[in-house]
């Protein structure tokens, strides 16, 4: 996803395939197997593929904050019934700058909340 995120459009497997290449340390993979976790991606709605000839190109569906925080909500959903206290731990573990956004997006929705 990164690879996508990072690109300045769409990108086809080989793209893909040449971006992995170069920006992970020489490790070798496939291109079938990037193909396979770009149809996975795609079916779990996180890519979105545009057919360009024989080829599709793939561009991220959700921007990284947006997929950051669906893997947030799911985890929370996955705390089972407690996801307060999941919330609590995770805000006691946030540096001070963290702190401070997380305050300061609660104080905007506390006042959208208002009447």
């Amino acid at each position: 996803m990164n690879v996508l995120w990072d690109a300045p459009g769409p990108m086809t497997v080989r793209e893909v395939l040449a971006s992995l290449d170069t920006s992970d340390g020489g490790r070798d993979l496939a291109y079938t197997t990037v193909m396979t976790v770009l149809d996975r991606l795609g079916t779990k709605e996180m890519v979105q593929r545009e057919r360009d000839g024989r080829a599709f190109r793939y561009s991220p569906a959700l921007t990284r904050d947006a997929a950051t925080s669906e893997l947030l909500h799911d985890t929370l959903a996955q705390a089972g019934g407690d996801r307060t206290a999941a919330l609590v731990h995770f805000a006691r573990t946030v540096d001070p700058d963290e702190a401070a956004a997380l305050r300061a997006a609660l104080d905007e929705i506390a006042q959208r909340s208002d009447p």
